[in-house]
Protein backbone atom coordinates (compact mmCIF):
# COMPACT_ATOMS: atom_id res chain seq x y z
CA UNK A 1 0.00 0.00 0.00
CA UNK A 2 2.84 2.39 0.83
CA UNK A 3 4.36 1.67 -2.58
CA UNK A 4 1.21 2.87 -4.34
CA UNK A 5 1.03 5.94 -2.13
CA UNK A 6 4.64 6.82 -2.92
CA UNK A 7 4.04 6.17 -6.61
CA UNK A 8 1.03 8.48 -6.69
CA UNK A 9 2.98 11.16 -4.84
CA UNK A 10 5.91 10.83 -7.24
CA UNK A 11 3.59 11.10 -10.22
CA UNK A 12 1.89 14.14 -8.76
CA UNK A 13 5.14 16.00 -8.14
CA UNK A 14 7.42 14.59 -10.82
CA UNK A 15 5.81 15.96 -13.95
CA UNK A 16 5.19 19.51 -12.66
CA UNK A 17 8.79 19.71 -11.41
CA UNK A 18 10.06 18.55 -14.80
CA UNK A 19 7.88 21.05 -16.65
CA UNK A 20 8.81 23.97 -14.41
CA UNK A 21 12.50 23.12 -14.61
CA UNK A 22 12.34 22.85 -18.38
CA UNK A 23 10.53 26.18 -18.63
CA UNK A 24 13.24 27.84 -16.54
CA UNK A 25 15.94 26.20 -18.64
CA UNK A 26 14.33 27.25 -21.91
CA UNK A 27 13.97 30.82 -20.68
CA UNK A 28 17.59 30.93 -19.60
CA UNK A 29 18.81 29.44 -22.89
CA UNK A 30 16.75 31.87 -24.96
CA UNK A 31 17.89 34.85 -22.88
CA UNK A 32 21.54 33.87 -23.22
CA UNK A 33 21.17 33.30 -26.96
CA UNK A 34 19.47 36.65 -27.51
CA UNK A 35 22.11 38.43 -25.45
CA UNK A 36 24.93 36.84 -27.43
CA UNK A 37 23.16 37.66 -30.71
CA UNK A 38 23.00 41.29 -29.62
CA UNK A 39 26.72 41.28 -28.79
CA UNK A 40 27.82 39.54 -31.99
CA UNK A 41 25.28 40.09 -34.79
CA UNK A 42 27.52 38.37 -37.34
CA UNK A 43 27.18 35.06 -35.43
CA UNK A 44 23.38 35.16 -35.29
CA UNK A 45 22.86 32.15 -37.56
CA UNK A 46 25.16 29.83 -35.62
CA UNK A 47 23.86 30.99 -32.25
CA UNK A 48 20.26 30.54 -33.36
CA UNK A 49 21.01 27.01 -34.56
CA UNK A 50 22.63 26.12 -31.24
CA UNK A 51 19.72 27.68 -29.34
CA UNK A 52 17.11 25.70 -31.29
CA UNK A 53 19.09 22.49 -30.73
CA UNK A 54 19.32 23.20 -26.99
CA UNK A 55 15.60 23.96 -26.79
CA UNK A 56 14.82 20.69 -28.60
CA UNK A 57 16.93 18.72 -26.10
CA UNK A 58 15.24 20.43 -23.15
CA UNK A 59 11.79 19.74 -24.59
CA UNK A 60 12.70 16.10 -25.24
CA UNK A 61 13.37 15.67 -21.52
CA UNK A 62 9.87 16.97 -20.75
CA UNK A 63 8.37 14.57 -23.27
CA UNK A 64 10.41 11.75 -21.69
CA UNK A 65 9.08 12.64 -18.22
CA UNK A 66 5.54 12.65 -19.62
CA UNK A 67 6.14 9.19 -21.07
CA UNK A 68 7.38 7.96 -17.69
CA UNK A 69 4.27 9.49 -16.10
CA UNK A 70 1.96 7.52 -18.37
CA UNK A 71 3.92 4.29 -17.87
CA UNK A 72 3.85 4.60 -14.09
CA UNK A 73 0.24 5.77 -14.07
CA UNK A 74 -0.72 2.43 -15.62
CA UNK A 75 0.73 0.67 -12.54
CA UNK A 76 -1.56 2.46 -10.09
CA UNK A 77 -4.51 0.37 -8.89
CA UNK A 78 -8.13 1.42 -9.31
CA UNK A 79 -9.65 3.63 -6.66
CA UNK A 80 -12.20 0.96 -5.78
CA UNK A 81 -9.45 -1.59 -5.10
CA UNK A 82 -7.58 0.84 -2.87
CA UNK A 83 -10.70 1.73 -0.89
CA UNK A 84 -11.53 -1.97 -0.43
CA UNK A 85 -8.00 -2.66 0.84
CA UNK A 86 -8.17 0.29 3.23
CA UNK A 87 -11.55 -0.81 4.58
CA UNK A 88 -10.34 -4.38 5.01
CA UNK A 89 -7.26 -3.15 6.87
CA UNK A 90 -9.37 -0.88 9.09
CA UNK A 91 -11.75 -3.72 9.92
CA UNK A 92 -8.85 -6.02 10.71
CA UNK A 93 -7.32 -3.45 13.05
CA UNK A 94 -10.61 -2.68 14.80
CA UNK A 95 -11.33 -6.40 15.21
CA UNK A 96 -7.84 -7.06 16.61
CA UNK A 97 -8.03 -4.21 19.12
CA UNK A 98 -11.50 -5.17 20.42
CA UNK A 99 -11.39 -7.38 23.55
Amino acid sequence: MIYFMALALALGFGVPVAVLSAAAGQGKAAAAALESMARQPEMTGRIQTAMILALAFIESLVIFSLLVFFLLNANLPDKAEVMKAVQTEAQARSGASAP
